[in-house]
C-alpha cells in the first residue's frame, strides 16, 4: 500500500499534501519505528485529508501543515496500539525497521534526515505513546509545547509534564551525545570489515568492554540469539561465528544512512541479508551497542547495489 496519492498538476489538494509528505513521513516514522506502518498510516492521512475537501461546504484549511501533522500524529497513536499487540507476539528482539537511503548517494527527501538514530529509537520504545509523541515533536522537530497541546488535544500543562517525563527517561538511558559523523562512519566501516572478515583483533579494539548486541531476525532471518548479547568477548565471538558461516561466494557490503546514522548494508546474491548500525560510547572511540536487523520482512525496502 502506498501513501502517495495520484498527482495532477492542477490538483491543489494533492499538491498541498505532497508538499508536506516528507515531514509527515518523518514524524510518523519516529513515532512508530516502522517504515511499513508509516506508509499505511500516511495512506489514512491522505484519505482523511482528501475526504475533508470533498465534503460540501467544508471550510478551507488555512494552515495545511498544522492540520496534516495533527492528523498524522493521531493516526500514528492509533497504529501504535496495533503495533504493541504485534510486538507482544514477536519472536526475539524487536528493533526498528531500517529507514535506509534509496541509493548509495543520499536519502529520499530533506525531512527524512530528521530521523532519529537507531539507538534513540530503541529507547523511545520504552516510552508511553503520548510521551513519545511529545518527545518526537519537540526534540526532533522543534514544535513548541502550545502547538503540541493543540495537536494532541491536551492542555499545555499536561504536555509539559509529558515532555519532562519523556526527557528524563530518555536521558537516563541514553546520555545526550552525538559523535561526529566522520568518526561514526570510520568506526562503522572498520567494524563491518572486521566482523565480516573474522578479524578478532580489530573487533576487540573497537568494542567497548560492556558492549551489547541486539539482533532482530523475527524468527525468519538469521539471529544469533533471541536475547541481547552482552560483553566484548561474547559479541566478538558472535561475529567470528558469523564470518565463518558466510556464503563461500562472499557478500557485498555497502554503506548508507540508516535513520540518523551511517549503517552497513550486507547483501548476498543481490538480496539484503542484514542492516547493521553501531552506537558509540560518549567518548566516541568505542562501540557501545550493535543493532543488527536480519528479519526479511523489515528489509523489503532495502535496494540492492547497482550492478
Amino acid at each position: 500500500m502506498t501513501a502517495t496519492p495520484p498527482h495532477h498538476p492542477t490538483d491543489s489538494v494533492t499538491d498541498r499534501f505532497l508538499g508536506h509528505r516528507e515531514l509527515l513521513f518523518s514524524v510518523v516514522y519516529n513515532m512508530l519505528g516502522s517504515v511499513t506502518d508509516t506508509e499505511d498510516a500516511l495512506q489514512d492521512v491522505w484519505l482523511a485529508w482528501s475526504a475533508r475537501h470533498r465534503r460540501p461546504g467544508a471550510e478551507p484549511v488555512e494552515n495545511a501543515r498544522a492540520y496534516l501533522v495533527r492528523i498524522a500524529v493521531n493516526q500514528a497513536l492509533a497504529w501504535r496500539a496495533e503495533m504493541s499487540r504485534r510486538q507482544e507476539a514477536y519472536v526475539g528482539t524487536w528493533l526498528p525497521e531500517p529507514l535506509a537511503a534509496v541509493d548509495d548517494h543520499g536519502v529520499e527527501g530533506v525531512e527524512r534526515a530528521e530521523a532519529l538514530s537507531m539507538a534513540l529509537l530503541v529507547v523511545l520504545e520504552t516510552l508511553s505513546p503520548l510521551e513519545r509523541a511529545v518527545f518526537v515533536l519537540h526534540e526532533a522537530f522543534g514544535f513548541a509545547h502550545p502547538e503540541i497541546a493543540r495537536i494532541l488535544d491536551r492542555s499545555p500543562t499536561a504536555v509539559r509534564q509529558l515532555a519532562t517525563r519523556a526527557r528524563r527517561h530518555v536521558h537516563a538511558r541514553r546520555p545526550r551525545h552525538r559523535p561526529e559523523a566522520d568518526l561514526h562512519a570510520r568506526v562503522t566501516e572498520r567494524f563491518a570489515v572486521a566482523a565480516l572478515g573474522g578479524d578478532l583483533r580489530t573487533l576487540l579494539e573497537l568494542l567497548a568492554p560492556d558492549v551489547t548486541l541486539w539482533t532482530d531476525g523475527g524468527g525468519k532471518g538469521p539471529a544469533v540469539s533471541l536475547h541481547p548479547v552482552h560483553g566484548r568477548d561474547g559479541v566478538a565471538a558472535v561475529f567470528m561465528a558469523v564470518a565463518r558461516a558466510l556464503p563461500a561466494a562472499g557478500v557485498d557490503l555497502r554503506y548508507r544512512r540508516v535513520a540518523g546514522d551511517l549503517g552497513a548494508l550486507v547483501f548476498a546474491d543481490g538480496s539484503p541479508l542484514a542492516v547493521v548500525v553501531v552506537d558509540l560510547t560518549p567518548e566516541g572511540d568505542r562501540i557501545a551497542g550493535v543493532f543488527s536487523v536480519t528479519n526479511p520482512d523489515k528489509l523489503t525496502g532495502i535496494r540492492p547495489p547497482a550492478p
